[in-house]
């Protein structure tokens, strides 16, 4: 199976009467793409980006982005609360997204040992996401807003560039923690969430910040939380999605079927 690696080579490129069939894009820059006389049937996309303000994803001339963040919002309440503008919005907001993850840590904590270091067609595990997520509260939370020179803590999980980007994560240990430590620094950063919502003012969230990976672009305190609440939401649905799939694949190795 040919690999097509980071290249200008295919931007443009015409496929035409292309078998595809099963192809798997990972962190392609597919904007833009135009499909004529496509079959999509079964295919499985994944984009975090999609919701951004001036996103959309037109199928048959539709635009589906709505409906899918409808939707989304459905599955996962309290999810839709992640954009909120206030003080108090956003308080509500961060309460809701901790019940969710109070929840699927318990869903965790009954499954087989092992769960959480299992992973998905190569996708980060359970204690792997919440290390990520650990990071993204240290970067758009300690550096962004409380301007912490050095804000890591070592058990976070930084994505891949992350050096390149403008941030020194090179206190991030590159040891396999226990997941009794991970929980501990997930816990800790969520609390510190917590703390500074539990203070902050209308005047603070309209302070202008400096974009941690760019700071040439600039960020408000709200924007550096909204970013928070979206990571917080994009990577509990890829747990569960997994951990669904992890225990349909228990189910099938039992025999029972769906």
């Amino acid at each position: 199976m040919p690999t097509f690696t980071r290249s200008d080579a295919l931007r443009g490129a015409e496929f035409a009467h292309a078998d595809l069939k099963g192809a798997r894009f990972v962190g392609a820059d597919l904007s833009g793409v135009v499909m004529r006389g496509v079959d999509l049937l079964g295919a499985d996309i994944e984009s975090p980006w999609l919701f951004d303000d001036d996103g959309s994803l037109l199928v048959n001339g539709v635009d589906v982005v709505p409906l899918i963040d409808a939707e989304l919002d459905r599955r996962f309440p309290g999810r839709a609360e992640r954009r909120a503008a206030d003080p108090d919005g956003l308080r509500s907001a961060w309460a809701a997204l901790e019940r969710t993850w109070a929840a699927t840590l318990e869903r965790v904590a009954a499954m087989p040992a092992g769960t959480v270091e299992e992973s998905v067609a190569g996708e980060w595990s359970f204690a792997q996401t919440l290390r990520h997520l650990v990071l993204a509260t240290d970067v758009w939370l300690g550096r962004a807003v409380l301007e912490v020179d050095q804000p890591f803590h070592p058990l976070g999980l930084a994505g891949h560039g992350a050096e390149e980007d403008g941030l020194d994560t090179s206190v991030l240990t590159t040891e396999v923690p226990s997941y009794a430590a991970v929980l501990a620094a997930r816990a800790d950063r969520v609390a510190m969430v917590r703390a500074f919502l539990a203070g902050v003012s209308p005047e603070e969230l309209d302070t202008v910040r400096r974009n941690p990976w760019d700071p040439a672009y600039a960020e408000t305190t709200r924007s550096c939380l909204h970013v928070i609440l979206g990571e917080e939401w994009e990577h509990h649905r890829y747990a569960v999605r997994d951990l669904d799939a992890i225990e349909a694949a228990a189910r099938d190795d039992r025999g029972e079927g769906s």
